[in-house]
């Protein structure tokens, strides 16, 4: 008998006899065990023993443990929040005149090394990140990245100068980039795994709490030139979210896989017991993630050695999963323009002068895409992420086709400009559905734990510098290519269709320590969709 097969067992099968209760193809039928007031099905899911458990023990939403993590969670989903600040605060303010006077951003180029130099300062602080997380802990590291983060937002509300204004951005970035590696892998470790893409997903929504703020606050004021106010305080309300982690974040438990690699084993099981297990220590759930965490997390693995990357390359799995982690951060990135930062500039070419008009269009963007992942978070437990994400690039494809027609078509013709505006509106839409909780979600699942912080940091970097790249050369090529610019995002978002059928890996319905077995299988994809039949006991 398979010990994966076991696992689908409720409470109620207790009182059953054990040869029937346990038995899958069985002795027994159906009917036979209504005798004994339990109805025997077999369901197909993932073949993990995880999904197996879920079968009959998949935790209620609304019980006391989980209802007890949420504010946890909410606590690293505020490190989010803080990145989402900077994402649209940054391409509303730069189209406001008295900020263009003041840092000379009215030339295209010029307000593209502006908005990138941020990025410089993601690319510095993902030397830092993976090991202030691992080293210190989840909970400081996001303490220390928050106190960055605060000290830059400081410094970039109160500039004068460009030269204030670009040392604000870099340290703003720097701290922007130490905030991934410790929340990430805080909320991913201790969300319950039956829920964890619903939770990842939240955690990558929140990012929209600071960007709505922003943006609705810089349409809101933008009229208000006295003192500079119309774009100081859209850039000083970024350290809103890091007061919040600052005061909080010592009220919170520590990540348990973080204890297990300190060798902390009776902590991380009390965590896991209070939030997973409804109080008890012996719940099949708690159980299951302990064995399954002693296995995996090694007391003496490279996350102790701060100079140490090689389990991100030293095997076949671990250069597929590296692989992976890079496919999402250029996918994720090279999509479209930076529409967040360049929708003014856009909304211009398709006739629209309006500043206040062009910051309506950048603020709208924000509630398009939070409706988005909010929707899509539903979905990513319930289909999986391989099904999803292609869907997703299929339906970004059409719509960046119908918006390079339109660009093409658009020269004397508004209506046809708004047209192609629109349908940027839809990618958002189809972008967030499953993009954005995704960006945070699978980097997370496929790196092992020892590789996890910095991992992460390795991701926060690669995502930085595209974005970087997309960011300096996005405003230029659009102001001397126009419209077939846009067939550069095209071939990326098809291509990015193909590289996720052949080599992205399902993660859907697996513990972490189970996503990790999957990298030891000669075929991870195939292995990945494999199936198994499990009783379902009612």
């Amino acid at each position: 008998m398979s010990t994966q097969k076991t696992f689908g067992l409720s409470e109620k099968a207790a009182e059953v006899d054990e040869k029937a209760a346990f038995s899958l193809e069985g002795d027994f039928t159906p009917v036979e065990l209504e005798g004994y007031g339990v109805h025997k099905e077999l369901v197909e899911t993932q073949d993990s023993r995880f999904a197996a458990v879920t079968v009959n023990n998949k935790p209620n939403p609304l019980s006391k443990g989980l209802l007890m993590l949420y504010p946890i969670l909410f606590v690293a989903f505020m490190n989010s929040a803080a990145n989402g600040f900077d994402g649209n605060t940054f391409g509303g303010v730069s189209s406001i005149p008295n900020f263009q006077d003041r840092f000379g951003t009215k030339v295209a180029a010029s307000d593209g090394f502006l908005a990138a130099i941020y990025i410089l300062g993601n690319v510095i602080g993902s030397f830092f990140a993976g090991p202030l997380a691992d080293h210190l802990g989840r909970k400081r590291g996001m303490f220390v990245a928050n106190v960055v983060v605060m000290i830059g937002s400081i410094l970039q509300a109160a500039a004068m100068k460009r030269r204030d204004m670009i040392a604000g951005r870099v340290v703003l970035g720097i701290g922007s980039c130490l905030l991934g590696p410790s929340a990430q892998s805080y909320t991913v470790e201790i969300s319950h795994p039956a829920y964890r893409g619903v939770m990842m997903g939240l955690y990558n929504g929140c990012y929209f709490i600071g960007a709505i703020v922003s943006t609705w606050l810089e349409y809101g004021i933008v009229d208000d030139t006295k003192g500079g106010l119309n774009w100081r305080l859209p850039m000083a309300t970024q350290g809103l979210p890091c007061i919040i982690v600052l005061v909080f974040v010592w009220f919170i438990p520590e990540s348990p896989r973080w204890l297990m690699s300190r060798d902390r084993e009776d902590e991380a099981r009390a965590i896991l017991t209070k939030y997973h297990g409804e109080g008890d220590p012996n719940h099949v759930i708690v159980q299951l993630e302990i064995d399954e965490m002693r296995q995996a997390i090694a007391t003496r693995g490279s996350d102790k050695r701060w100079y140490d990357y090689r389990e991100l390359f030293n095997s076949r799995g671990a250069r597929h999963r590296s692989f992976l982690v890079l496919c999402i951060g250029f996918f994720g990135q090279i999509d479209l323009p930076p529409t967040s930062y360049y929708m003014p500039l856009m909304a211009k070419t398709a006739g629209i002068l309006s500043n206040k008009q062009q910051l309506l269009m950048n603020a709208l963007q924000s509630p398009v895409m939070t409706i988005g992942t909010l929707l899509g978070v539903y979905f990513i437990d319930r289909y999986g992420r391989r099904p999803m994400l292609m869907g997703s690039s299929t339906i970004c494809s059409l719509c960046v086709l119908v918006v390079i027609v339109c660009s093409a078509k658009q020269a004397n013709h508004p209506a046809v400009g708004l047209a192609g505006i629109s349908f940027v509106y839809v990618f958002l839409f189809a972008f967030a559905f499953v993009w954005t909780p995704m960006q945070a979600l699978y980097p997370s699942e496929v790196l092992a734990y020892n590789a996890r912080a910095k991992g992460l940091a390795m991701s926060g970097l690669w995502l930085n510098i595209v974005s970087f790249i997309n960011t300096y050369a996005a405003p230029v090529g659009i102001t001397n290519s126009g419209w077939k610019f846009y067939f550069l995002y095209l071939a990326i978002d098809v291509t990015g269709i193909l590289f996720i059928y052949l080599f992205f890996v399902e993660t859907k319905g697996r513990s972490l320590e189970e996503i990790d077995d999957l990298f030891e299988d000669p075929h991870p994809v195939r292995a990945s969709k494999a199936k198994q039949k499990v009783v379902k006991l009612s």
